[in-house]
């Protein structure tokens, strides 16, 4: 019996991820960490076909007046950004936190403008591929109040 439970939990490992150790969490941190700073460089480089190899195949991007259903969704409405010769913003993650599973995590952090002022904030959603890599699924940014309190 427990000869035909092995390969059996093998495969379900394979397929699903199920039975897995849990991940070192501060290493799966810095995995998303790396991950999200890779993203942004591709702004810098103005890499625009880089930037489309992070987006999953069913991601959903808040960045415009209604969501962007869909990787070619959100790397033709992107390509904009990256049409210029100079970065139009920038970001960095400030905050980023990996579920204890290992599969799911969220990065958030500012967006400046080119000379550095603080514009908006970031918040992504990434899931860990089969591979091990991470791919973004939600993206939302959302601007800064510059308000003043009297």
């Amino acid at each position: 019996m427990i000869d035909r439970l092995i390969p059996l939990l093998a495969l379900c490992t394979v397929l699903f991820g199920c039975a897995t150790a849990a991940p070192d969490a501060e290493a799966a941190r810095q995995a998303v960490v790396a991950t999200e700073r890779a993203f942004a460089k591709t702004m810098a480089d103005r890499n625009h076909a880089v930037f489309a190899s992070f987006i999953a195949d069913e991601a959903v991007f808040f960045s415009g007046p209604k969501p962007l259903h869909g990787k070619q969704q959100v790397v033709d409405f992107w390509a904009r950004f990256y049409a210029k010769p100079a970065a139009p913003f920038s970001w960095e993650p400030d905050e980023v936190e990996v579920l204890a599973s290992g599969n799911l995590a969220l990065s958030s952090g500012p967006v400046r403008n080119p000379e550095g002022k603080l514009i908006a904030r970031f918040t992504s959603i990434w899931r860990r591929t089969v591979a091990g890599t991470w791919e973004i699924i939600f993206d939302k940014g959302n601007d800064v109040c510059d308000c003043k309190t009297p």
